[in-house]
């Protein structure tokens, strides 16, 4: 227990340094997937803007990335880490791994999110005499918009797993805090504590993420 005491500057750095690559990560990640589940959804078959080659090649490339377990992804990710980024451990090359990583995840859940969409919403936008890009600006996001948080809310639960696994490269954050000091030390109340701060770091990213989505679904 003195030891942890010792460390708990060392682990407030650590949960400082967790919400940077979250956030960083949530940035990038969140963006692409929102284009990328976007593509999907605006080229499948009876969409807004159907096209079937488009939307075979942006499906393929999902089912193909999403699956991979991100321990493996990170380690294969790091030969264009280092092209991009000039290194491939640090928070750096972290935060590229997740973002890639992320972003094929999220397409997904963008794309499910809009189909949640009424076809009559979007067909009446039409007759209204809307065009595919107005649709999804005025129409489509919008509507989707309170599904679309909560599944933002359960992307950024999702990374802060992600960037726990970072410490294995070399990545900052609660879990090279977890693994340095923790599992390498044999210190289980070390351990423990970086356990504590993800838990406390989840039920407040859930807390707010579920209390905004209600807000913006009362409307």
């Amino acid at each position: 227990m003195d030891k942890l005491i010792d460390l708990l500057p060392l682990l407030g750095e650590a949960a400082w340094e967790t919400l940077y690559i979250v956030a960083a990560s949530l940035l990038f990640g969140g963006i692409a997937g929102l284009f990328i589940g976007l593509g999907l959804y605006v080229t499948r078959a009876g969409s807004i803007l159907e096209n079937r080659v488009a939307f075979t090649v942006i499906n393929v490339l999902v089912n193909i990335f999403r699956p991979i377990p991100f321990i493996i992804f990170i380690a294969a990710i790091q030969p264009l880490a280092r092209a991009v980024l000039g290194t491939g451990i640090g928070n750096g090359a972290l935060i590229f791994a997740i973002s890639i990583g992320a972003a094929f995840g999220i397409s997904r859940i963008v794309e499910q999110n809009l189909l949640t969409v009424s076809p009559g919403v979007i067909e009446a936008a039409r007759a209204a005499g809307a065009g595919p890009f107005r649709i999804i600006r005025t129409v489509l996001l919008p509507e989707a918009l309170g599904p679309l948080i909560l599944g933002y809310t359960f992307v950024l639960i999702v990374l802060v797993d992600m960037s726990a696994v970072g410490g294995y490269i070399g990545g900052g954050g609660i879990g090279n805090f977890a693994i340095q000091y923790g599992y390498r030390q044999f210190n289980p109340a070390v351990t423990w504590a970086a356990v504590l701060v993800v838990i406390v770091f989840v039920q407040l990213i859930q807390f707010f993420g579920n209390s905004l989505a209600r807000k913006i679904m009362r409307r």
